[in-house]
């Protein structure tokens, strides 16, 4: 009787202990269980020269990443792969360790997609929602692996929209994601969830003077990546609207000009849209001696002072739009209608 009475105990405390838990939390556990099985750690492995042994594999580092597709496609932070030979992707729950390769990068946008050389049995993709309608308040979830924790899941709320932050291609990243919910290095290339566990974002960056979350992290927004990764996977590449120009970087421009002010062409593709439009570079004569080539005061009526300005106005444009090009050459300013070509 006793041996009876106290197994309904301890089944009547197991089902007061479950049914202790909160809606949140119940739902927050349905979120992390829906979404595990499309988030992955992915490797980065570096060939390096041994003196003993020639070429050997080293890993360089590690981040998250999440399926896109039944096909394999892996989506990641470019910063996570950069300067990779080789990639390991890892699920959950499964001890195999899975190789990819690397398809295309916008490093402007910190995106980088791999595609695994070999499938698990089961491949889930996550979940995609949509960024455009968020609102500062709502709940937010980051799984990832920070300092090599894999899996390990935050939650919190968007902090704020549409932050624009120096990205690692040298221009700002538009539109990000202020969240609390915490993120360290591991998180990196790692999903960021609402709460019916929809990808909002990638995780990317935080702002921290020790290292560690200080609740300031930083999303690509989905709708960012829903713009890139479709071509990446199509191209190995973005295909963007440009002039069809190099500029010379902003260290020598003061140089040359002594100014900060506009862009200096430093080479103009003979089959471009600037070239068309009479635009020209640097060139040099037989004797070494350089001459400047034309410098782009504003594009569209704004100024442009260095990559970051002329990247922000052409991103707002499409192939085929037509812009007007003001420059100075030889003392005098002039202007030019440039129809944006694909680079």
């Amino acid at each position: 009787m006793r041996a009876i009475l106290f197994l309904l105990l301890t089944l009547f405390s197991a089902a007061s202990f479950s049914a202790e838990l909160l809606p949140v939390e119940t739902k927050t556990i349905e979120i992390y269980r829906k979404a595990l099985p499309s988030t992955v750690n992915v490797s980065n492995i570096k060939l390096a020269k041994n003196f003993y042994y020639g070429d050997v594999e080293v890993p360089q580092g590690a981040g998250s990443g999440f399926v896109w597709d039944t096909n394999g496609h892996i989506v990641t932070n470019f910063h996570v792969v950069q300067g990779g030979n080789s990639f390991v992707v890892t699920f959950h729950n499964d001890s195999k360790q899975y190789k990819a390769k690397l398809v295309g990068t916008a490093q402007e946008k910190d995106i980088a997609v791999l595609k695994l050389e070999e499938k698990p049995a089961k491949l889930q993709p996550i979940d995609v929602g949509g960024s455009k309608e968020l609102m500062v308040g709502q709940y937010s979830f980051a799984i990832g692996s920070p300092f090599g924790l894999d899996y390990t899941l935050t939650t919190g709320v968007i902090s704020a929209l549409g932050r624009q932050i120096d990205g690692i291609g040298g221009v700002k990243i538009n539109d990000m994601i202020q969240t609390d919910a915490a993120i360290n290095m591991g998180n990196s290339g790692g999903p960021l969830l609402d709460s019916s566990a929809r990808l909002i974002g990638m995780n990317t960056v935080i702002f921290s003077t020790s290292g560690s979350s200080a609740g300031l992290g930083f999303a690509v927004p989905v709708d960012t990546i829903k713009n890139f990764v479709p071509q990446i996977i199509q191209h190995g590449k973005v295909i963007r609207p440009g002039l069809g120009i190099a500029i010379v970087p902003d260290s020598m421009k003061k140089r040359l000009i002594q100014s900060n002010k506009g862009l200096i062409i430093s080479h103009v593709d003979a089959k471009g849209s600037a070239a068309q439009a009479g635009l020209k570079g640097m060139t040099q004569d037989q004797f070494g001696r350089v001459y400047l080539g034309d410098v782009i005061l504003n594009v569209d009526g704004k100024e442009v002072n260095n990559l970051d300005d002329i990247y922000q106005v052409l991103e707002t444009k499409k192939i085929g739009d037509t812009v007007e090009v003001k420059y100075r050459r030889e003392g005098k300013t002039l202007s030019a209608k440039v129809t944006l070509k694909p680079l």
